[in-house]
This record gives C-alpha cells, sequence and structure tokens, in this order.
C-alpha cells in the first residue's frame, strides 16, 4: 500500500470514532421535527464536543448525536458564537472517544488534510486533499452584528451539506479546523483550530459565550508608507474604513483614512490583529490606540464597550 493511502488510512482509523452525526430537531405542538443536520467532533473524554454554530443556530437546545459503533447521546447546546462560527455541546454521557486538537498555525499549502463527517447523512465518510490556501476570510453574521473569520483554511477536500461541523485534520490525526462551508467545487473552507479559537472554545465550555470588546469601526488590512514602516519596523496596519455614529472610536475622534499601528503596545498589522486584541478583559477599560494621520503618529484614548451578538 502506498504512503498517501496509509497516511490517509491511519487518519480515518483514529479519527472516525470521535465524530458524530447530529441531528437537529427543535419542539412542536404535538411532538418534535426535524431541523437539520450536521457533524460534531468530542474534543474530551467527559463529553464536550464542537460543531458549526449555523449547525445548532435552529434546534431548541438538546441534539442527538450518533457514531459510527452505532451509539447515540443525547447532548446539550453549552454555548454559542456565530461570529466564529463556533458552538460547544455536552454529551449526557461521558466515555467518548476524544479526538486531539492540533494547532493550524503549522500548516503549510499542500499539505494533506482528511475531513470527516456526515455529508448528507452518510455517517463517517472521508475525504482527502490538501491545503490549498492559508488566510482566507469568511464573513460571518449574528443578528446584531458582523465579523471577519480570519486565518480560515481552504481545502480541496471534497465538502458536501452534513461536512459542517466536521474535523479536518492533518496527516497525524490532529484535529487543526473546523469544516463550515462549501464555497464551490472543489473549494471547502474550515475554521482554523488556532490560539484564538482555542480560547473561545474555554470560555464557550465554561461560560457559555464569548465576550468581545467593540470600537466601532470598520477596517481593512493596508501597507505603511515607506518610512513609517522603517520608523515602526513593520510593514502593514490597519485603515479606519469607517466610523459608526456613537460608537467608543467615534467619541475618541478616529476618523477613515486614520491608520491603526497598535492597540495598547501591541502591534496591529492586519484585521486579525485587532480582532485577537480586541478580547473580553477590555470592556469597560481605558485602552490607548496609536494611529497615523496625515503622515504623523497620534494617540487617542478610549474605553470599549461589549460587542452585542
Amino acid at each position: 500500500m502506498d504512503a498517501y493511502s496509509r497516511a490517509v488510512i491511519g487518519v480515518a482509523e483514529r479519527l472516525t470514532p470521535s465524530v458524530a452525526n447530529l441531528r437537529i430537531s427543535r419542539r412542536v405542538r404535538g411532538g418534535r421535527v426535524v431541523a437539520g443536520g450536521g457533524s460534531g467532533v468530542v474534543v474530551t473524554p467527559d463529553g464536550f464536543m464542537l460543531t458549526s454554530a449555523h449547525v445548532v443556530a435552529a434546534s431548541d437546545g438538546t441534539v442527538r448525536a450518533s457514531f459510527v459503533d452505532g451509539s447515540e447521546v443525547e447532548a446539550k447546546v453549552v454555548g454559542t458564537d456565530p461570529l466564529s462560527d463556533l458552538a460547544v455541546l455536552r454529551a449526557d454521557d461521558g466515555g467518548l472517544a476524544a479526538a486531539d486538537l492540533g494547532d493550524a498555525e503549522t500548516l503549510r499549502v499542500g499539505q494533506l488534510v482528511v475531513a470527516i463527517g456526515n455529508p448528507n447523512g452518510f455517517a463517517g465518510s472521508v475525504t482527502a486533499g490538501v491545503v490549498s490556501a492559508l488566510g482566507r476570510s469568511l464573513p460571518v453574521r449574528s443578528r446584531a452584528a458582523g465579523r471577519i473569520v480570519e486565518n480560515v483554511i481552504q481545502t480541496d477536500a471534497a465538502l458536501n451539506p452534513g461536512n459542517s461541523g466536521g474535523a479536518l485534520a492533518d496527516g497525524t490525526g490532529c484535529v487543526i479546523g473546523i469544516n463550515t462551508a462549501v464555497a464551490g467545487v472543489g473549494l471547502g473552507l474550515a475554521v482554523p483550530i488556532n490560539a484564538t479559537t482555542r480560547k473561545i472554545i474555554g470560555a464557550l465550555m465554561s461560560e457559555g459565550r464569548f465576550r468581545r470588546s467593540y470600537l466601532g469601526i470598520a477596517g481593512g488590512s493596508r501597507p505603511l508608507p515607506p518610512r513609517l514602516a522603517r520608523q515602526l519596523g513593520r510593514v502593514e496596519c490597519v485603515e479606519v474604513v469607517e466610523v459608526v455614529d456613537g460608537s467608543p472610536a467615534a467619541k475618541a475622534g478616529l476618523r477613515a483614512e486614520d491608520l491603526i499601528v497598535d492597540l495598547n503596545g501591541e502591534p496591529v498589522e492586519g484585521v486579525d490583529d485587532l480582532q485577537r486584541l480586541m478580547a473580553g478583559e477590555l470592556i469597560g477599560i481605558r485602552v490607548v490606540v496609536n494611529t497615523v494621520r496625515d503622515g504623523r503618529l497620534q494617540s487617542v484614548e478610549l474605553v470599549p464597550v461589549e460587542l452585542a451578538v
């Protein structure tokens, strides 16, 4: 058997017992109705499972999870975060086979990845491909806010409806992404498992939600002018495109075309840096934002509020 086949088989044998087929239903007058389905990944032996927030959005808080060995458990929705498209479930029964979480930051374009899920209800389906691209952006929305999920993994491993919430694994069988969207034939997207998403997952497990602070700007990454790049020792920043009226940014005097270069002394070289730094710990705390306006560095102080979702 060739090396590629051995690698895929090894991942499938290791990870398939940890991937659940989720059936979503909700209570109606006279009983329950099926409201959808998807996949989930067991991440702790005592029953915590990871899936996509949009998979469980239509549930009433209860999900049925079945596994390839024929076992079936009931799971409760512990917490959801629509702005990362992640959700955590907790099964009533422990003793489940838990997958190991990896680190998507170590991935390279062209690397082997294996997707395991339940496309169209076909449980335990395995597809393989490569990392087609890294650093993609995925727009997501909640009822009250929108956000960009950064560093999304693009793969050509075949994904279909029902794969959402399932595992994207590297060649060692570690989960490095949660499959979230099919953007076209041979074009699948997965939310990465990295330091940022681990923090979100931990908050969902312990608190049922993930709090974010809010500045009130829309922005995009752009190169710094050469003189400032040499002065600051970095090449990119975040340009303010729009400031929301009445927001902390507006009250502090930020305006469109300002360039944000750091927040509380932490470099800001892209939108993902800014989103990572805007953690819940900053809500109600005075922060210093260093910006460039008309070619000159300046500092502004503002107090972030909690982002409503």
